[in-house]
């Protein structure tokens, strides 16, 4: 028996997006990212009680005194300093450890040291001080916040893979080890036989910097930024880049292949990066520089799930007309609480559906619109704090945007708007459901 077009058209996505998905790099730069975001969201959570609670100026400035609130704040701007301004640190680190789990290779600790060490080689140990009433000196022997910060994010990247796939190749080969006889203790062993591509993988690396410097007269950390991630932040964090890229997450996901494959590996990096300008902008109490970020996307995107499939539920509740539909979508609720979408899209199902598929890939570009100018122009606040995903909708708007009520409300009406977007093809499904089930 042949199959039928629609099928055959699922099967060649679903191949492009499983080969997509294996990619090793992409898949090391998710898996990195996933390994990362307990940091972003605990600097999310500092960033809220310091800047909102705990504000001088705010409600709590009439309860505790102010000098004792400030006092407070040192607390949360420790764990920001060990999260937000150490951001490239921890993904070097990150990304080298996944790239050796990715390639097999056993001694991780040592590309792990050998990717954070080629950073620093690569990282100008110098900063502009202007003093109070004085002119801008030089100052040496110090690492800029703005490069191990989000700003430096993907040199982290870079160096992360390709030092650690260098250091993997070079001391996989033997000529390169050096052979120890005699009762050497193991992690003496290991140390030795990395000694020869550790100083090859560092130097390289040393030379490179050396050279671009006199070529260029920048660092490798401007010449990456004007080169690459700057055109690159332009097209994903735009807004037609961005909703393309998240509408193909989600149409992956319709054919079962998790969105993270796509976003996580393609724009992540970029949200993660804008979510801490905004939040290091929001609590130095200057403008805010970006709309779309990562929390802005789980915040509008993600609400009961990929594909906002918190409205697909009401609109069974509601207005479906078969009983089936109504007690599986009982059973989704409670996830889809926490934006847990699994059981509704593999088990309704919205895998391999198109009726379905349809409206969760319409909804998010929907929702994101929306809320893409409903900041813009001043309706809401910008969101400014990495809350973690599985915040319920409703009080995740409420807690992005700094405690903005209104962001609560469009939500709300968002979502409202989604069960329409989702009820044409709701009734569609459920009438080939019907006929399916009678042929049968």
């Amino acid at each position: 028996m042949k199959k039928k077009k629609t099928d055959l058209i699922f099967d060649k996505l679903g191949i492009v997006a499983t080969k997509i998905g294996n990619q090793i790099h992409l898949r090391t730069l998710r898996d990195a990212f996933a390994t990362f975001m307990p940091f972003m969201m605990l600097a999310g959570f500092v960033t809220l009680i310091n800047y909102v609670i705990l504000e001088p100026t705010g409600f709590m400035g009439n309860i505790v005194n102010p000098d004792t609130l400030k006092t407070i704040q040192e607390i949360g701007i420790s764990i920001g300093n060990g999260t937000l301004n150490i951001t490239t640190l921890l993904i070097v680190a990150a990304v080298s450890y996944h790239m050796c789990v990715s390639r097999e290779y056993s001694n991780q600790i040592a590309a792990v040291l050998v990717a954070i060490s080629t950073f620093v080689v690569l990282t100008p140990m110098k900063t502009m001080f202007t003093p109070e009433g004085g002119t801008a000196l030089e100052v040496t022997g110090v690492i800029p916040v703005s490069h191990t910060g989000a700003s430096g994010m993907f040199v982290g990247i870079f160096v992360g893979l390709l030092t650690t796939e260098l250091f993997i190749k070079l001391s996989t080969n033997e000529k390169l080890q050096i052979k120890l006889s005699g009762n050497i203790p193991p992690a003496v062993l290991k140390s030795f036989n990395v000694l020869i591509p550790i100083i090859i993988t560092v130097t390289t690396f040393a030379i490179l910097s050396f050279g671009i410097n006199q070529l260029f007269n920048m660092d490798v950390n401007g010449l990456i930024t004007t080169v690459i991630t700057g055109p690159l932040s332009k097209v994903t964090t735009g807004l037609p880049g961005f909703l393309l890229i998240t509408s193909v997450a989600n149409l992956f996901f319709g054919f079962g292949i998790h969105q993270a494959v796509i976003s996580g590996s393609l724009l992540d990096p970029f949200l993660i990066q804008n979510m801490q300008e905004n939040m290091t902008a929001y609590a130095n109490s200057t403008e805010i520089p970006h709309i779309i970020n990562m929390a802005f996307k789980d915040t509008f995107a993600v609400m009961g799930g990929s594909g906002n499939t918190i409205a697909l539920l009401i609109a069974i509740f509601i207005f479906s007309r078969r009983q089936d539909y109504k007690d599986f979508a009982k059973l989704s609720v409670a996830p889809a609480i926490f934006n847990i979408s699994e059981p509704i899209i593999f088990g309704l199902p919205i895998v391999f559906n198109i009726s379905l598929i349809i409206p969760f890939v319409l909804a998010p570009i929907f929702s994101l619109t929306v809320a893409y100018f409903a900041t813009a122009m001043g309706l809401i606040n910008h969101v400014v704090v990495q809350i973690p995903w599985t915040t319920p909708p409703v009080i995740s708007g409420f807690l992005a945007t700094g405690g903005d009520w209104r962001a609560a409300v469009l939500q709300i009406l968002i979502i409202i708007a989604s069960v329409f977007i989702y009820l044409p093809f709701l009734r569609v499904d459920e009438q080939v459901t019907a006929k399916m089930a009678k042929e049968n």
